[in-house]
């Protein structure tokens, strides 16, 4: 039985849940579940604090986990990235009032808030910069205005809060995160319920990426149609009751969708209909 930590709060918990249930796998439908057995998939989910899933992969507690880089990064466990998930995205930076330090080397011999010590700890060192880190829980934008810090460490997205604070994001990023499949040392991804995870994982992330596109075409207009949406290996083209009328099923992808609508459009296609694919083996 394969044993997987899922998240069981915070902004990686809901999309994972999904993400797990458009692979096929049975999910909590009640928030207070905190282990749940999948006997068809031969999966045991445990659903835990996303902070603590890499500790508990790491001693291989549990075998597999999905959790942040960012949270792998910080818990010095040795758990192994195994797979990138494409979502939960974020990015961690430095930040600080922008007359008193402007670039990294000005952190030297400055306090630097967060709430990844050993992430930023670790990333300093790395760069020869002597520098205190300070802990702190949650939030940390407050830090430098009430004095507990000269700079902070944190993920940034749109840099709103930080500039509502009077900081301004300095340096490269320290890391790049996303929501990760971490798992245990050893030949786990050997095992037929891993493999089988990461396959399926992999097929939803590729479907993400494409959509069903079916409409009808006139028989004249079939091979410009066809040339708009080639499909994977090659669109289906079957006939219609209509007899100068085809209909045409392929798979395009998901960005381009407007646009090849209005170039079908533009040839004689009508009925141009989309469909989402949740899963996929491409």
């Amino acid at each position: 039985m394969l044993r997987v930590a899922v998240p069981n709060k915070g902004s990686l918990s809901e999309a994972s849940v999904v993400m797990l249930r458009d692979c096929g796998y049975a999910q909590r439908r009640d928030g207070r579940e905190l282990v749940l057995l999948d006997p068809v998939a031969g999966v045991e989910f445990f659903y835990l604090r996303p902070r603590d899933i890499a500790v508990y992969v790491g001693v291989g507690t549990v075998d597999a986990g999905i959790t942040g880089r960012d949270l792998l990064a910080d818990s010095g466990a040795e758990a192994i990235e195994h797979l990138g998930l494409g979502f939960g995205g974020s990015t961690f930076r430095f930040a600080a009032p922008a007359e008193r330090i402007a670039n990294l080397a000005d952190l030297a011999g400055r306090r630097v808030a967060t709430s990844y010590p050993l992430l930023v700890g670790t990333y300093l060192a790395s760069r020869g910069i002597d520098a205190s880190v300070v802990r702190l829980d949650g939030a940390v934008e407050s830090a430098v205005q009430l004095g507990v810090a000269d700079a902070i460490a944190d993920v940034v997205s749109t840099g709103t809060t930080l500039r509502a604070a009077g900081l301004s994001v300095f340096g490269e990023p320290l890391l790049v995160s996303e929501a990760v499949l971490i798992r245990r040392p050893g030949g786990l991804s050997d095992e037929p319920a891993f493999e089988r995870l990461t396959r399926r994982l992999q097929g939803v992330m590729v479907a993400s990426q494409y959509v069903l596109m079916d409409y009808d075409v006139p028989l004249g207009a079939v091979e410009r149609a066809v040339s708009i949406t080639p499909g994977l290996e090659s669109p289906t083209v079957s006939p219609l009751h209509n007899k100068g009328w085809a209909a045409v099923r392929a798979v395009v992808p998901a960005a381009a969708t407007n646009e090849l609508m209005d170039q079908l459009y533009e040839v004689g296609a009508r009925g141009i209909l989309v469909t989402e694919i949740k899963a996929a083996r491409i």
